[in-house]
């Protein structure tokens, strides 16, 4: 019964970082790729961040099916980022881009 509270309350806090940290400027990164621009370093960087507490909380959303639309979800909007990104850096420069495609594809 514990265990059960315990993952209720971690499902909680990762529902609530995500909807109160993570999501806005999740959008706002989407908004930006979608208009062309071309992601900064700290962009990446909390993609890859995001990305990985995505997996880290994937055995937990496992065993919480109420959750699993919304992970599916969030790691679609990840996807979708990274692949304009990818397709805005090509657009910008072949040489840049080789280097970007490096680094934004070692997390997906």
């Amino acid at each position: 019964m514990r265990d059960k509270i315990h993952a209720e309350r971690v499902m909680g806090l990762l529902v609530e970082r995500f909807e109160g940290q993570q999501l806005a400027r999740l959008l706002n990164l989407k908004s930006a790729v979608d208009a062309g621009e071309l992601l900064e370093e700290s962009h990446r960087s909390f993609l890859a961040e995001v990305c990985e507490q995505a997996q880290q909380s994937k055995q937990l959303v496992d065993r919480h099916p109420e959750y699993q639309r919304l992970y599916a979800r969030a790691v679609r909007l990840y996807k979708e980022i990274a692949k304009q990104a990818l397709e805005n850096e090509l657009a910008a420069s072949p040489q840049t881009a080789a280097t970007s495609a490096t680094s934004t594809t070692s997390w997906m």
